[in-house]
């Protein structure tokens, strides 16, 4: 019997592994659909971008079943889908007829969210695929003196359930988490679990063919991945071409959130000084920087993003940043870490209005005359100490 099981399985499994990775190369293929495919840059970055893609699929099709969920970090390690800085980001499949039982401490960060929906880019081939989205934050919690609280995500209301609950449809299959942190030195990141309240058998052990199953659809997750984000992004430069904000017409899982993206490029003797009124209420708000690959500029040893916490607003009550390769001396730096292309993403969360920023291109030696005449100068030493905090402070969150 053990002879008969060995013959099977040798003829059910490939010799080499290489043999369920062909569909990578499907992900170097949308080099064609980037700003310049000829680019040797371009193509080592897109290699990178690729196993980065490949890196987080693992977690996808491996970590986790909706019948036994965890949290598996989503997007912030990697950097890959331009993951908002602010945020540390968690993903648990589901099931929309089981019942899931959240709860833990909310810790201090400036929001604390929950998306359940059908539909996870890399694991679907276009947006549209995802629906049925459910999305809130702490505020719509009942959260103890203690940070403590306990949600119930299902269909229908348990019977005789008298805490929070929240429905959800049949349909979904993924829960999307959010720490999002405005002070990252200070605020106090989530404790959190989530476990199906369903009677359901214990965790299985993958047989051949489920694992092979698995590794081909992680070996197909980066192409599907890149190309939603090249289209997505070229979308936009085709719609207002560069150094132009527009309101994005896909708002991703916060129905509370506006997105403000824009194709940034300049010379490398040039800035850009983006300017914005800031609306009145405004529960959260930031700006990062991305690369042509639509992928997070480093932003821990780097100052490529800023939000509502750090910035620092003008006397006019305006804010006003400097997209540069050299640092400008001036508040508000957004560094592009040697990039004079990508794109820039704003977020309007919860807020009252939701203005349009402007972006004007200058010479890098101009650059205080397109800014208001009291800007402070910002000396290297304090530039110095900014980011050193700024590393401090990222690396004590748990972004893994």
């Amino acid at each position: 019997m053990f002879r008969t099981e060995k013959v099977f399985v040798s003829q059910l499994l490939g010799p080499t592994l290489l043999e369920y990775l062909p569909d990578l190369e499907k992900a170097v293929g949308e080099l064609v659909n980037t700003w310049h495919p000829d680019d040797p840059q371009y193509r080592a970055d897109i290699y990178r971008q690729t196993l980065c893609s490949l890196s987080y699929s693992y977690f996808a099709y491996f970590h986790a079943d909706p019948e036994h969920p965890d949290w598996a970090p989503l997007w912030n390690p990697v950097f890959t889908l331009q993951p908002n800085p602010d945020d540390i980001y968690l993903y648990a499949p589901i099931r929309g007829d089981l019942i899931y039982r959240v709860s833990g401490n909310r810790g201090s960060v400036k929001l604390m969210t929950f998306t359940a929906r059908k539909g996870l880019v890399g694991l679907i081939d276009d947006l549209s695929e995802q629906k049925y989205a459910r999305d809130l934050d702490q505020r719509d919690l009942s959260i103890a003196p203690d940070g403590s609280f306990e949600v119930i995500f299902s269909q229908k209301r348990p019977e005789g359930h008298m805490g929070d609950w929240i429905e959800i449809h049949p349909d979904v299959d993924i829960m999307l988490v959010r720490y999002r942190s405005y002070d990252w030195e200070n605020e106090i990141d989530p404790r959190i679990s989530i476990e199906c309240l369903d009677k359901v058998p214990l965790k299985p052990k993958l047989d051949v063919g489920q694992v092979v199953e698995r590794i081909r659809l992680m070996a197909s997750f980066p192409a599907r991945y890149a190309k939603v984000f090249m289209r997505m992004q070229n979308d936009i430069k085709a719609s207002v071409g560069v150094n132009n904000f527009q309101p994005a017409k896909y708002q991703g899982s916060l129905s509370r959130q506006l997105y403000l993206p824009a194709v940034f490029q300049f010379d490398e003797d040039e800035a850009l000084i983006l300017e914005t009124d800031l609306p009145e209420v405004r529960e959260y708000w930031n700006f990062q920087l991305n690369d042509p690959y639509f992928n997070a500029i480093e932003y821990v040893y780097r100052m490529s993003h800023t939000n509502g916490h750090l910035a620092k607003v003008g006397s006019d009550g305006r804010f006003y940043a400097v997209i540069s390769l050299q640092d400008p001396g001036t508040p508000n730096w957004l560094d592009p870490a040697g990039f004079t292309e990508g794109t820039i993403y704003g977020r309007w969360y919860d807020c009252n209005s939701h203005p349009t920023p402007t972006l004007k291109r200058v010479k890098f030696a101009d650059i205080r005359k397109h800014l208001p005449k009291d800007t402070p100068v910002v000396t290297p030493e304090e530039r110095a100490s900014e980011l050193s905090a700024r590393i401090r402070a990222a690396q004590r969150r748990r972004r893994w």
